[in-house]
């Protein structure tokens, strides 16, 4: 009976009669406060047949009946106001109470004991009312009473839980099932059966947590009821939860202290301070010396004999002895007992401090530029300025400073024209759109001036957040437009005047004459012209080319034809439709007849492809100048209707009477050179070549082979680990492509992966890849190994096609991957190349739960808006400036640079093509997290890489 004294005690008190507990020896254990009171002093200790007396038995077979099985007994109770006959109930106590014995109920003890029972019991339910923990009996599997705390739990009143069935309160039937197993496994036993958690539903569906505590009415007979004990540990539960998420997760140093020694350290500790395993004994051993360990310590103590939390940065070393820059928090453990230590926190502030000149410096560059601007900016939130350049400062003729924190319905002459503007913006921002319209403004001197304002919000996401304006003074432009308005309305009435004078037979005779010369010129224009960009068409080049063929041919001179196709025009054009597609054309048109002579011919044969005529080549040297001059002339962006389109020519570049003697021959090597030049990373020119024509037949051998090189399963996907720069283990794996030709063998990516891009194919084969990599992926993990990320590439076009998210959500439907496993690696060009339609599908990716990275960083655009506005979680930076690292300081400043920006972006970064020790040596002083290349391994194909994994598993 002692190991549950407790228990026992708290069975008597739900007992409304007088009550009490024996051991095996007779003694009293426990009693009731019912049966103190009938007594008038507590009974513990004594013999039961002290204070008992039952007809027809003595005290030595009293308890041995009492011990066997359960009975009743008529006797008399000594009361404190003398003998008061009882009805005794005996039953001995379970097994699980830990010792034999029995428990006593007196009843029918006279008038006193009625009262005394009334008392106890109104006694009772007010301390089962107002219990802070919640209190149930059932029986029979049915809810037959409980206190108000567990009806409030479960969002019910008493009398709703009242019959209710147990079950209804329980997650699922199962967890029901168990729990009850386990609950009756104890209590039909004769024990208490506790459970520190459990999970109950309430009314409205919401879960929540409680620690569960149970005992038989009737030790070991369950048809007699069981009392149920339940307390809401949810909040409790949480808060362990997320405090040991927090200590495991964080990136910060958190370590407990007792007397300056080192109790407890998280991982972010042993990252920061450089200890792989084992942390150091003593705080001393992360300062220079014992003096500055000293100096921080006693600055701390005196903050905590004031009850407050030290704040300060000094200076600490790693375990390897190189200094390290931290903040450092400090506070109590529990400040009424400073014995139970200390808790610190630590954040490594060492690239911050070295950044934050630079930081400086690039911002005071930035006001700079915003100072020097021609346009006024400023930047708006909730109907206020909340800083802007000096330039708008001088356009409402303000005092420096004064704008800032105006409102910017001052700067509008009336409510109507302020309405309009606020109503015309919200239709913009709502729908994405940067938001361009003229108003007239007011300014500080009461003048009224016409301005155009363009404006965005920062976050498309949020139309209604802070945004940024351009505003610029074009009054003189509107009062020149004006007065151009007004002249041609001029003209044009004297010109009526005049037609009308000029009226009568001879006019209708020349406008017949007039229209029919105009359809005439117009039939042979367009029989020999373009359409679109009105350049001379294929008819009218050849036409050409062979009339300079003669005049060369009898001047015994030279001539060229360049053949010029546009490097990914298809592109521009499926993503932002023809009608730009046809701009972009017209512009290019105009662009090549600017960069070559009045003399040469710029014909357009369709689609993308133009051709440059050069007659009079006196040297191959011109023809490098006009090839120049033309890429030159179509490097510069192409801006149209919130784009900048950028287009590059791929140019192939033969010469009469070198490179052939006829028209047909000359354009056929023209335009096999053209192909080289694409072959040749494009945005170049290439002359022809007698190779060029077996490069051609070579081009068209693989383009056929691969059109069936899908199906015949001759594709396989390889893979290269990504490796953690901290544990030198698989990190994840990048997916890459390989070609088994049949009879020759194994294609590396840059012989066939251009051709599918050009082709189309790369879209069903970048799925396939997509799909095989997420089946070996769990192929893998069903034969035990630890399921390990999946980068996978995905091309431009690729990247472009309508399909493509809902073919990866199909593939992860299908194969059963975790979306948080594959990462995608998308190039900054293809990035960049829509920027609207980017962001959309990224975002489609990003919620579909899977990450993005940005391969070949520091290459393409390099933009930091594009880090800013799309999803991405990683960047990749180029092997180009890893092949260099230690010898060239330019690729190391990129590098640091690199990290820098991720840092301070929240950025993960992989370095490609490591290659040796020492540039993994410098990477991780850069602070990478992450390098991949041959100083680890290869591309392996799936058998290969499974070894891999099960190694790096093992390690």
């Amino acid at each position: 009976m002692s190991s549950q004294p407790a228990l026992v005690a708290d069975a008597l008190r739900l007992l409304g009669a007088p009550a009490c507990a024996c051991d095996a020896a007779g003694v009293i254990v426990a009693a009731n406060d019912a049966l103190v009171a009938l007594l008038g002093a507590p009974p513990h200790g004594r013999a039961l047949t002290e204070l008992l007396r039952v007809a027809s038995a003595n005290d030595a077979s009293l308890m041995a009946e009492a011990m066997a099985q359960p009975c009743t007994w008529p006797g008399a109770l000594a009361a404190s106001h003398g003998m008061v006959p009882v009805q005794v109930c005996v039953q001995p106590l379970a097994d699980g109470v830990g010792t034999s014995g029995a428990s006593f109920v007196f009843v029918d003890v006279g008038p006193w004991q009625s009262e005394s029972l009334r008392n106890s019991a109104l006694e009772q339910r007010v301390i089962l009312e107002n219990a802070p923990v919640g209190i149930l009996l059932t029986r029979g599997g049915r809810m037959l009473d409980c206190n108000p705390r567990l009806a409030a739990m479960l969002d019910s009143t008493p009398a709703e839980l009242v019959g209710m069935d147990p079950a209804q309160v329980f997650v699922t039937q199962q967890a029901f099932r168990a729990f009850m197993e386990d609950a009756f496994g104890a209590l039909l036993q004769g024990r208490v059966f506790e459970r520190d958690e459990q999970q109950f539903r309430r009314r409205d569906g919401s879960l929540f947590w409680c620690r569960v505590r149970a005992h038989g009415v009737e030790p070991g007979r369950r048809e007699a009821g069981t009392i149920w004990i339940v307390e809401d540990v949810t909040e409790t539960r949480r808060a362990q939860l997320e405090v040991e998420a927090l200590l495991t997760n964080s990136s910060l140093a958190i370590l407990f202290t007792r007397s300056r020694r080192i109790t407890r350290c998280n991982a972010g500790f042993r990252a920061i301070f450089g200890y792989a395993d084992a942390s150091p004994a003593h705080v001393c051993q992360l300062y220079r010396d014992q003096d500055e360990c000293d100096t921080v310590g006693a600055a701390a103590y005196r903050q905590f004999e004031r009850g407050q939390a030290y704040h300060g940065e000094t200076e600490m070393v790693r375990a390897d002895g190189t200094p390290i820059w931290v903040q450092l928090i400090g506070y109590m453990v529990n400040p009424d007992d400073p014995g139970q230590g200390n808790v610190w926190i630590i954040e490594d502030r060492t690239r911050h401090k070295r950044d934050e000149q630079s930081l400086r410096n690039a911002l005071l560059e930035n006001q700079a530029i915003l100072d020097t601007a021609v346009l006024g900016i400023a930047v708006v939130e909730k109907g206020r300025t909340l800083h802007c350049n000096r330039k708008m400062e001088e356009l409402f003729a303000c005092t420096q400073g004064s704008v800032t924190g105006a409102t910017v319905r001052s700067l509008y002459p009336d409510a109507d024209s302020w309405d309009a503007a606020r109503v015309g913006t919200a239709r913009d921002f709502a729908a994405g759109r940067v938001h361009v319209s003229e108003h007239r403004l007011i300014r500080r001197d009461g003048e009224l001036f016409w301005a155009r304002l363009s404006g965005r919000p920062f976050d498309l996401d949020d139309p209604g957040g802070r945004s940024v304006w351009m505003v610029d003074d074009v009054t003189a432009q509107r009062a020149a437009a004006e007065e151009v308005r007004r002249a041609r309305d001029e003209l044009e009435v004297r010109v009526a005047e005049r037609t009308a004078e000029l009226a009568g037979a001879n006019a209708l005779l020349q406008e017949e004459i007039v229209e029919r010369r105009q359809a005439e010129a117009r039939v042979q224009h367009m029989a020999y012209h373009d359409s679109l960009t009105g350049l001379p068409n294929r008819a009218l080049l050849t036409d050409r080319l062979e009339r300079a063929i003669l005049a060369a041919k009898r001047a015994d001179g030279k001539l060229a034809v360049m053949f010029i196709d546009l490097d990914r025009f298809k592109t521009i054009n499926d993503s932002l439709g023809h009608l730009i597609g046809d701009y972009l054309l017209k512009e290019v048109a105009q662009r090549l007849c600017r960069a070559v002579r009045a003399s040469d011919t710029v014909a357009r044969l369709g689609g993308d492809e133009f051709v440059v005529l050069v007659p009079g080549v006196g040297a191959v040297e011109e023809c490098h100048h006009v090839g120049e001059k033309i890429i030159e002339a179509l490097a510069v962006p192409v801006p149209i209707e919130g784009h900048l389109l950028h287009i590059s020519p791929s140019i192939g570049i033969c010469l009469y009477p070198d490179d052939g003697l006829d028209a047909e021959t000359l354009m056929r090597h023209a335009d096999a050179a053209m192909y080289h030049a694409k072959g040749a990373g494009r945005n170049n020119y290439q002359f022809f070549t007698q190779r060029m024509n077996q490069a051609a037949a070579r081009h068209f051998e693989l383009e056929s082979n691969l059109r069936t090189a899908l199906a015949n399963g001759e594709f396989e996907p390889f893979y290269q680990p990504i490796m953690d720069m901290a544990t030198r283990r698989v990190h994840a794996l990048e997916v890459l492509l390989r070609w088994r030709r049949p009879g020759i063998g194994l294609a590396l990516p840059d012989d066939f992966i251009p051709i599918l891009e050009e082709n189309g194919m790369i879209v069903p084969v970048g799925e396939w890849v997509i799909r095989r990599a997420c089946e070996q992926s769990m192929e893998w993990q069903r034969q035990g190994l630890p399921p390990v990320p999946l980068a996978i590439n995905l091309s431009a076009r690729q990247f472009m096609h309508k399909a493509l998210v809902t073919s990866i959500r199909r593939i992860v439907e299908e194969t059963g991957i975790d979306p948080a496993l594959v990462e995608f690696e998308i190039t900054e060009s293809a990035l960049m190349q829509h920027s609207e339609q980017t962001l959309e599908i990224l975002g489609q990716i990003n919620r579909m739960g899977m990450r993005l990275s940005i391969d070949d960083f520091g290459t393409g655009y390099s933009s930091l808006a594009y880090l800013k506005r799309f999803p991405v979680r990683k960047i990749k930076i180029d092997r180009a400036f890893i092949r260099e690292l230690e010898a060239s300081s330019e690729d190391r400043a990129i590098v640091a640079a690199v990290m820098a920006l991720a840092g301070s972006l929240q950025l993960q970064v992989v370095a490609e093509g490591v290659e040796t020790e020492e540039q993994l040596a410098l990477l991780r002083g850069y602070g990478c997290q992450y390098v991949q290349g041959w100083l680890f391994a290869k591309a392996l194909d799936s058998g290969a890489t499974r070894a891999l994994l099960v190694d790096d598993g093992g390690s």
